[in-house]
C-alpha cells in the first residue's frame, strides 16, 4: 500500500500496530523559498476615493494575481502633457510609470516575501506646481508551508477533536484547525494525514473547507475492515474549520494528524524536484537490503542541511502480517501516528 507524506527532513521507518497518538511539540518555523498555495483567493485593493485637485488627481487599484505578484492600476485624472508617477512598492523598491491625459496604466510587482505592504504613488506636475499622492494597502495571495507535528487533532475513537463515536454514513464531522494548539488563526490550508478505520462496509472520505460546497472527488476510499490513511491538503474555511465527510452507508471512525499548515507569513517554501528513489529495502537503496524487521527502524538522509520538511511517496510491500509504517524526524521519538497501514 502507498501513501503520501510530508515530514521533517530526516526520517525513520517503524512498522508495528497502529495506536492513538499523543500531542507532540510542533516543529520550529523556518525561513525558506516561497510556495504557491492554490487554496488562497485573489483579492482586489483600492486607495481612498478622495480627489487631488481640479488639475491633477490619482487613484490606485491593486489586484493580487499570483502568490507573490501584485498588479497595480494607476488612474490619472489630468490633461496633457505626459507626467511621471513614482511608485513606492513598500518593500524598499520603487518604480515609475508615465502617462498623459486622463488614463489608466497597469504595472506589476513581485514581492520576495509574502505579507502585507503599503503601496504609495505620487504624481507631480512641475509646470502647474500641483501634485497628488495616494496609498493602497495590499496583501499577497500566496501561502507558505510550516511543518507541524505530527499532532493528532481528530480521533473519533477517543473523542479527540470531536464527539466520541463513529461518523454516520453520508454525514460530516467538523474539525477546528485555525487557532488549534500552536496553529495560528490566519492559516489558509492544512496538511492532514487522514485515516479511515473500523469500517463495516465500503465507502469514501472527503475533506474540504467548512462552509464550502462538498467536492465530488474523494480523498480516501476504503472497503469493509480496512484501515486506510492518506495525506490531504485541504483549504481551511473562514471560520477556521474543515469538514470530513463519510460517503459510505455505514459509520466509520476518522482520524486526522496535522503535519503542517499554509499561511501568508514567511515560512518554509516548497521546491519541486523530479521524483527520485531514496529508499528501497529490496535492493539496498539508502539502507541495508532486506525487509525491515517488525518493530524495527532505520535512518536515511533525504535532504541537505537547512531543509525543514520533505514530501515523500511511501510504499510498504511484501508484508507478512498487518502493521503500519511511521515516518518521523531522525533523533526524535517516534509518534504513535501512522503514515501507511497494511495487511499481510
Amino acid at each position: 500500500m502507498s501513501a503520501a507524506a510530508i515530514v521533517a527532513a530526516s526520517i525513520g521507518f517503524i512498522p508495528g500496530t497502529a495506536q492513538a497518538a499523543d500531542p507532540v511539540k510542533p516543529a520550529r518555523q523556518a525561513s525558506g523559498a516561497p510556495s504557491v498555495d492554490p487554496a488562497a483567493g485573489l483579492e482586489t485593493f483600492t486607495s481612498a476615493a478622495t480627489t487631488g485637485s481640479a488639475q491633477l488627481s490619482l487613484f490606485l487599484s491593486a489586484r493580487a494575481w499570483s502568490a507573490h505578484n501584485i498588479e497595480l492600476t494607476t488612474s490619472l485624472g489630468r490633461g496633457t502633457p505626459p507626467l511621471d508617477t513614482t511608485i513606492d512598492w513598500g518593500d524598499g523598491t520603487t518604480g515609475t510609470v508615465t502617462a498623459s491625459g486622463s488614463s489608466e496604466t497597469q504595472t506589476s510587482h513581485t514581492y520576495k516575501e509574502l505579507g502585507e505592504y503599503t503601496i504609495k504613488a505620487t504624481v507631480v506636475d512641475p509646470v502647474l506646481g500641483t501634485s497628488d499622492t495616494k496609498e493602497v494597502r495590499v496583501r499577497t495571495a500566496g501561502s507558505e508551508f510550516t511543518p507541524y507535528g505530527p499532532t493528532r487533532l481528530l480521533d473519533t475513537r477517543s473523542g479527540t477533536g470531536a464527539v466520541q463515536g463513529k461518523v454516520k454514513g453520508y454525514s460530516s464531522t467538523r474539525l477546528k484547525v485555525a487557532g488549534n494548539g500552536g496553529i495560528p488563526a490566519g492559516v489558509t490550508a492544512v496538511a492532514l494525514n487522514v485515516t479511515a478505520a473500523n469500517s463495516t462496509s465500503g465507502g469514501h472520505v472527503k475533506v474540504f473547507a467548512s462552509g464550502s460546497t462538498r467536492p465530488t472527488a474523494s480523498n480516501i476510499n476504503f472497503e469493509a475492515g480496512q484501515t486506510v490513511p492518506n495525506l490531504v491538503i485541504a483549504q481551511v474555511g473562514v471560520d477556521g474549520y474543515v469538514e470530513l465527510y463519510n460517503g459510505g452507508w455505514e459509520p466509520v471512525d476518522l482520524i486526522a494528524d496535522v503535519t503542517g499548515y499554509f499561511g501568508r507569513e514567511e515560512a518554509s517554501g516548497y521546491a519541486p524536484q523530479a521524483p527520485a528513489r531514496v529508499v528501497d529495502t529490496r535492493s539496498g537503496t539508502g539502507t541495508a537490503a532486506g525487509a525491515v524487521a517488525g518493530q524495527g527502524s532505520f535512518t536515511v538522509k533525504v535532504a541537505e542541511p537547512g531543509a525543514t520538511a520533505v514530501a515523500l511517496n511511501l510504499t510498504a510491500t511484501n508484508p507478512q502480517e498487518a502493521g503500519h509504517l511511521t515516518v518521523h524526524p531522525a533523533g526524535q521519538a517516534a509518534p504513535t501516528t501512522s503514515n501507511v497501514n497494511f495487511t499481510a
